[in-house]
């Protein structure tokens, strides 16, 4: 059989494409960032790479009829540490540059047998629900039926990463039966998600699907056996930084240190700084640790605070350095054979605005692959 076939808008390094996997060919692939394109090329081929802005493609660029076009669009302006403009953002604005090309290729009769739209859970609240409404009439006015779900990484890798997505089959397309409910279903379906869905125009909400995917599998590895104890690229720090990283911490964050030193066992945890009040109501820096087996959620290194510290306690001694860009890969499912960018930033810049592989193929596997049925035939652009 042939196989399926897909576009990847916002591509990064392609973690979508390394989701999908066997079975799945790329057709085309879009990131506006020359280093991202960079990372893409060095473990796909530039064979179907386009770098430029996605509201300058044009449908004559974009070959065949595609069974998915995944779009795992910029989150910025939707995330609930953004600056709240939504939809109507320079970042995350890009949305509708997609979103008029999937409508050029419908014009053409070359419109995606699905969609997949990924973005974090801000994207349901942002001003109001209002975004994730616009987005539900686009799909709906296009001739899409759709549902979404929020899935954790953590259901398969050891990083808490919960993020939207949002899946869309087109009524013209051939697609056969969804695995859809009628109501609800946790944890796929959390109370922001009812109630972003409650918001939607009726005829959305005739179009919307409850889907429902099987549970995985609990199989997930943990934290420890993916940190590395000479990594490439990072420092263990001095005792004296390790220190005061601790000093950051509040009592409660302090106690947990302490009681992994007193258990005598080697653990490894994780830490993020952030500001926080303090008793006075000033804003003050705190160190955040968890020992619970799982990361935080990779983010961008656009400052300190926002990367990733390891803490491990061995033998009564706590080490501290920063997560390692490997390291950081392991978190979001790639392969030790992904070639990453040189530089530490673009690394982990890379990993922390990708998405995570294994949800990818979880995805496909258990609502893209038996919905569509068989791939579209091999056609050329109109």
């Amino acid at each position: 059989m042939d196989d399926f076939t897909f576009y990847e808008f916002f591509a990064g390094g392609g973690m979508a494409r390394a989701g999908l996997g066997v079975g799945w060919r790329c057709l085309f692939a879009n990131d506006l960032s020359p280093k991202k394109a960079a990372a893409y090329r060095a473990n796909w081929g530039d064979a179907d790479l386009h770098v430029g802005d996605v509201h300058a493609l044009r449908p004559d660029q974009v070959p065949g009829q595609a069974d998915v076009a995944w779009g795992s669009f910029p989150c910025q302006d939707l995330s609930l540490a953004g600056a709240g403009a939504g939809l109507d953002g320079a970042r995350s604005g890009a949305f509708w540059g997609f979103w008029a090309l999937i409508e050029a290729l419908g014009v053409e009769g070359r419109a995606p047998r699905a969609l997949v739209l990924e973005n974090v859970c801000g994207a349901l609240t942002s001003r109001g629900g209002r975004d994730f409404a616009a987005i539900g009439e686009a799909l709906a006015g296009a001739g899409y039926r759709f549902g979404a779900l929020v899935i954790d990484a953590a259901l398969f890798v050891p990083q808490s990463r919960p993020r939207l997505f949002i899946v869309a089959f087109h009524e013209a397309a051939g697609v056969g039966s969804v695995a859809s409910g009628v109501s609800p279903r946790e944890p796929w379906h959390p109370k922001a998600l009812v109630v972003a869905r409650e918001r939607l125009s009726d005829e959305a909400k005739r179009r919307w699907l409850w889907l429902e995917p099987a549970a995985p599998r609990a199989n997930v590895a943990r934290l420890d056996d993916m940190i590395e104890d000479a990594p490439t690229g990072v420092r263990w720090r001095s005792a004296e930084q390790t220190e005061a990283l601790l000093a950051l911490m509040a009592p409660l964050h302090r106690a947990r240190v302490a009681a992994a030193v007193s258990s005598g066992e080697r653990r490894v945890g994780t830490v993020y700084r952030r500001m926080r009040l303090d008793a006075s109501g000033a804003r003050v820096q705190r160190a955040e640790a968890r020992f619970d087996g799982v990361a935080g959620c990779l983010r961008t290194p656009a400052g300190g605070s926002s990367r990733q510290t390891l803490l491990v306690i061995e033998n009564g001694v706590v080490r501290s350095r920063l997560l390692s860009a490997r390291e950081a890969a392991r978190l979001m499912g790639l392969p030790d054979d992904y070639v990453l960018p040189a530089k530490y930033n673009d690394a982990y810049k890379l990993a922390g605005d990708g998405v995570a592989a294994p949800v990818v193929r979880f995805l496909a596997e258990q609502v893209l692959e038996p919905a569509l049925g068989r791939p579209t035939p091999a056609r050329a652009a109109g």
